[in-house]
């Protein structure tokens, strides 16, 4: 795909993951792993304000269980999963069950929300058909998805004196969903995989970056606060301005500091992405989702990439890019699906998940994996 001028050429290039904030750099893995806390820290606080604490447990509460036939008489249960430290406070999570002992890898998305039917009975019978279990919630139950919505809701008010954005919550519903599949033994806690479209997709890479547990993390369309990059801005993209004016709640209140200063964050996206590694990591994308900036994703990618190759697992990290726009369709989880059976389960994917569509375009830094030193 020829490359079209993005609107907005950065002033600097994407920092550098390996330098740390002294100025030192990293040259070995040890070092590396002081400096993803850094990076963790200074993201999850600037962009997202903080996360949520996490409860000393929470419980699971089953509500209603029953076989599907339609899904291959997969086993439907529902949960009440209930906040140990605030039992008033609880959500629901709909668990999806093949046939069998187990113990089964687990699909988990906090996309509930945008319909009962937003995984269509095909994908769902493709899901439950390729051994997999299927874990749902509605973010929205943790936090609104609301402009004005008031912070005496939800989490908002079994946290009061936190500065956490939506986002943020809806990461934290991830984690305590965790919390309680990995207590079940149908399931394997070594093989969750988190996947969100648009808004939630910024969630799973948010909750992917900030828990260890979660084998692979798979954002779709993601843009601006997601897979995308702040400095690099693709044609008629979301920018960090519109975030800001349109949607500022999904944030932290330090993030707005930021607007029309963007090559003054001390990171972008790339850094985000690489505190998944070593672990498994998919970007859906659609070219033609222009507002969600396919391009400026695949700059913070080949950034995010430096950080996979420094620790040897760069077939841990993949992209992949169909035409067509802002959508979460079949071919969408296709790929994440037969990535997924790829880096979990070692089967081939019929096709690559390192193909770059913008082949003419420049990368925005020139800073690389220092190799030499491991």
């Amino acid at each position: 795909m020829k490359y079209i001028e993005a609107k907005k050429s950065p002033e600097s290039e994407l920092p550098n993951p390996f330098q740390f904030e002294n100025g030192q750099q990293v040259c070995t893995e040890e070092d590396w792993l002081r400096r993803r806390k850094e990076l963790r820290d200074l993201v999850v606080e600037i962009e997202y304000g903080g996360l949520p604490p996490a409860p000393s447990g929470v419980t699971g509460q089953p509500l209603h269980s029953t076989s599907i036939p339609r899904f291959q008489d997969a086993t439907y249960t529902q949960y009440r999963i209930v906040n140990d430290d605030e039992p008033s406070f609880h959500f629901r999570l709909d668990v999806l069950v093949p046939q069998g002992d187990g113990p089964f890898s687990v699909v988990l998305t906090g996309d509930g929300c945008w319909g009962i039917e937003f995984i269509t009975e095909e994908l769902t019978v493709e899901i439950i058909h390729r051994g997999f279990a299927l874990a749902q919630f509605s973010r929205t139950e943790i936090v609104p998805d609301m402009y004005n919505s008031d912070r005496d809701t939800g989490l908002y008010r079994v946290y009061p004196d936190q500065s956490f954005g939506a986002i943020a919550a809806w990461a934290w519903g991830y984690h305590r969903c965790i919390d309680f599949l990995t207590t079940l033994n149908k399931f394997d806690p070594n093989q969750i995989a988190v996947v969100g479209h648009s808004r939630g997709g910024k969630t799973a890479l948010l909750a992917g970056a900030t828990d260890e547990r979660i084998a692979f993390t798979s954002p779709n369309g993601s843009g601006s606060g997601g897979a995308g990059c702040f400095r690099w801005q693709g044609p008629d993209s979301e920018t960090l301005a519109d975030s800001i004016r349109m949607i500022p709640y999904w944030y932290g209140p330090r993030l707005k500091e930021y607007v029309g200063r963007e090559d003054e964050l001390p990171f972008d996206q790339h850094f985000l992405k690489s505190l998944v590694a070593p672990r498994a990591y998919l970007s859906t994308e659609g070219l033609g989702d222009l507002w969600s900036n396919p391009s400026g994703t695949w700059q913070s990618h080949q950034a995010a990439r430096e950080v996979y190759r420094f620790l040897h697992a760069e077939d841990q990290m993949g992209i992949w890019y169909r035409e067509g726009e802002h959508d979460h369709g079949a071919a969408d989880w296709g790929a994440f699906l037969d990535f997924m059976d790829w880096r979990l389960r070692g089967l081939t994917p019929a096709y690559r998940f390192d193909e770059n569509p913008y082949s003419d375009m420049p990368r925005c830094f020139s800073w690389s994996a220092p190799l030499d030193g491991l």
